[in-house]
């Protein structure tokens, strides 16, 4: 076994000598086979830049076949085996790191567009042959009328050794002569030809134009025409052609005969048909793919007023287990059975089912009326996946998850359209798949929306669009100001003040969370720093305190300590001035690597605060483990006691939450005080500290100083 090659380089090398030996067999040149080899390397680094390109460019695809022509391969077969060689080589040798589906998808197209180039250049040098052809025959039809005999012979050897079929008819149509070339063409043995007319060779895929351009032609209107048309053989078989028809007048300009020049074109129009079936369908389970798809969902949706569509866009539940588990191997044999079963669920007039890659398939349906054909089409999808599918000896339960959108034509571009349909599918298997849901405008313009507030999220932070807004803690006890929680607020240019509820799962999903965090983090802290200038150290009630939030994400960042540390040397600030603030459920099961930031930051003077507490299943035992100083009890406690009277139940389970933390020396916060009934009753069961709409609603810094004034001098 030979060694494979160490680069690109060399791997493109090797692709060139393949192509060579397979194609210099069939190719008439004087070069020796290595000298070939050297003129096809070029070709062959052009055909692989194509393939990694960054967007496909049909051009120089082309461009490749028609240097192939100008490199004498002019033999059908060379064009064959060109295209066997591409097909089996190009990817293996010159497709490293890409991805193989998309790359097999590529180079069918670049195959399509080779031989298309391939073609248009073979045309064109049949096309001057033939123009020489028919001007030595025009030529030789002059020269009669002055030396018969010698232009005879030149006339009849251009005519007999011609590789194109010839024929002469007079301007009724009648035939007078054709060539070897063009019998052999339609199959005949004999001169039978002679005596047909012209007219008689109609066929069903005759262009319109084709009959026109004859009559314009026999009255002398036209010198000459060219069209592609397709014969019958005797046989019974259709032959196409390339066929250039020309007028012949005698020296005096009468016109006297008609010329046509036919070119073969059969195998290379076969040869296209196949390459656009494969540029159009998967190769995989035989449907039509993504490009074929919007093809006909374009068409769709230009068809004009009154007319409709439905498209379901399938996604498979649960695909990914069945590749890892059996392996990719059986993970196409049932995205061919689900193919196939799919096909049968499509088969009424103006249905059709297409797979847009992995296992992602779309149905659509067209016509006037699809408002129930939508739905009806789904509801046979789901129906075709109930059956089990035996699998290497395994019966698999498929199950899918369907978005359905439809409309009136000429409202939406396929992109939308497909958008749509994409955004619902996600929202039936967000809602526990193997379901359908039907598109929503609002639910499409949310996601949207997401998504848009995502990828503004990294800019937003470098403008300075986020500002921060504190909510006091007000001691339940004197009614003093102990501090405040910094809250982040971002104002969005098109959708003005979003709060954190909008943005910071959306921070925590792309990581952007953990500059964001660092960058409340300092702000907060130099606030603090600003207001302990202000009223020094300490207010009548003890020093002002800040709290911020951590995220998940944050918590488990490397940095968070180091972070930290930096900060409070940079502002001047003490540790105790800080309280950072964790959920409850992000504490849920923490092991020591997890609470180890925590505990040293515990260590350094920070207090920690336990976020919406009694909002998970946290063994209230867990608390000796945890480096916390303090007890948020979530709102929904205070919310309980908006009732009159409090459910004694709930007054029972805070006042014993109450009793365990300061018997473990942690404070007491309540979030969600709004009325001072609410208040007065928290005090009575022992909570320290409060916040919430009946202190103040969060706002700028600049009222909680108000406050704290007003709580200092009193």
């Amino acid at each position: 076994m030979t060694a494979e090659p160490d680069g690109p380089e060399d791997r493109l090398r090797r692709f060139a000598t393949i192509w060579s030996r397979a194609v210099f067999p069939v190719t008439s040149t004087s070069s020796t086979r290595p000298e070939f080899e050297e003129r096809l390397l070029p070709l062959a680094r052009r055909l692989s830049e194509v393939l990694r390109a960054r967007s496909f460019d049909a051009r120089e695809s082309r461009a490749v076949g028609a240097a192939l022509v100008d490199s004498h391969c002019t033999d059908p077969e060379a064009l064959a085996r060109t295209l066997d060689c591409v097909d089996a080589y190009l990817v293996l040798y010159c497709g490293e790191g890409g991805d193989p589906e998309d790359l097999r998808a590529r180079s069918a197209r670049l195959q399509h567009a080779m031989a298309a180039g391939f073609a248009a250049a073979l045309r064109a040098r049949t096309l001057a042959e033939q123009e020489a052809i028919a001007q030595a025959a025009l030529k030789a039809q002059g020269v009669v009328a002055e030396a018969l005999h010698a232009s005879e012979a030149r006339f009849r050897a251009v005519f007999e050794g011609a590789a194109i079929g010839i024929g002469i008819a007079d301007l009724e149509g009648n035939v007078l002569q054709v060539n070897e070339a063009l019998m052999r063409m339609f199959g005949i043995a004999g001169p039978t030809l002679g005596g047909r007319r012209a007219t008689e060779w109609t066929h069903p895929d005759d262009a319109p134009q084709i009959w026109r351009l004859y009559d314009e032609l026999v009255r002398g209107e036209r010198e000459h025409y060219h069209v592609e048309k397709a014969f019958y053989r005797p046989d019974g078989t259709v032959l196409w052609t390339n066929l250039t028809v020309s007028l012949l007048r005698d020296a005096d300009g009468v016109p006297q005969y008609q010329l046509a020049l036919m070119e073969d074109t059969t195998e290379r129009r076969l040869l296209n048909l196949r390459l656009r079936y494969e540029a159009t369908h998967d190769a995989l389970t035989g449907l039509p793919n993504r490009s074929f798809f919007f093809e006909r969902l374009e068409k769709a949706l230009n068809a004009g007023p009154g007319r409709r569509f439905g498209l379901c866009y399938l996604d498979l539940d649960g695909f990914k287990t069945v590749n890892d588990s059996l392996g990719h191997a059986a993970g196409d044999r049932l995205l061919v059975e689900v193919a196939d079963r799919l096909q049968a669920c499509a088969t009424a007039p103006g249905e059709m089912v297409a797979r847009l890659g992995g296992d992602e398939f779309v149905a659509l349906t067209t016509g006037p009326d699809t408002r129930h054909e939508a739905d009806e089409l789904a509801g046979r999808i789901m129906n075709a996946l109930l059956a089990p599918i035996s699998i290497d000896g395994r019966e698999l339960t498929v199950r899918g998850s369907i978005g359905i959108v439809e409309g009136p034509a000429g409202e939406r571009s396929p992109a939308e359209v497909l958008r749509s349909a994409d955004i619902t599918m996600y929202r039936a298997k967000s809602a526990g798949g193997n379901r359908f849901e039907l598109a929503d405008p609002e639910a499409d313009a949310r996601v949207i929306t997401r998504h848009g507030l995502t990828t503004a999220l990294p800019a937003a932070l470098e403008r300075g669009e986020f500002f921060i807004e504190y909510q006091p803690l007000v001691h339940l006890g004197d009614g003093s100001v102990r501090g405040a929680e910094a809250l982040v607020r971002w104002l969005h240019p098109q959708h003005g003040v979003l709060g954190p509820d909008r943005f910071i799962p959306l921070a925590e999903h792309t990581g952007l969370i953990v500059p964001l965090g660092r960058w409340v983090l300092e702000q907060s802290v130099r606030q603090a720093r600003a207001w302990r200038e202000r009223y020094g150290e300490t207010t009548a009630a003890g020093p002002l305190r800040i709290n911020v939030n951590l995220s998940p994400c944050q918590l488990t960042h490397p940095g968070l300590v180091q972070d930290t540390v930096d900060i409070l040397e940079r502002t001047g600030v003490a540790p105790d001035a800080l309280c950072l603030e964790v959920t409850e459920s992000a504490l849920i099961g923490a092991d020591d690597d997890l609470l180890k930031p925590l505990r040293r930051l515990a260590e350094m003077g920070v207090d920690i605060a336990l976020d919406d507490f009694g909002t998970g299943y946290s063994n209230l035992a867990n608390l000796r483990r945890l480096p916390v100083s303090v007890l948020k009890l979530d709102r929904s406690f205070t919310q309980s006691m908006q009732r009159f009277p409090a459910d004694p139940v709930d007054l029972k389970i805070v006042e014993g939450i109450v009793a365990l933390a300061h018997s473990l020396d942690l404070a007491v916060t309540v979030e969600g005080v709004e009325t001072g009934a609410q208040a007065e009753q928290l005090r009575v069961l022992g909570c320290d500290t409060a916040q919430g709409w009946y202190y103040a609603r969060p706002g700028p810094p600049e009222r909680l100083h108000e406050l704290a004034l007003v709580d200092a001098t009193a």
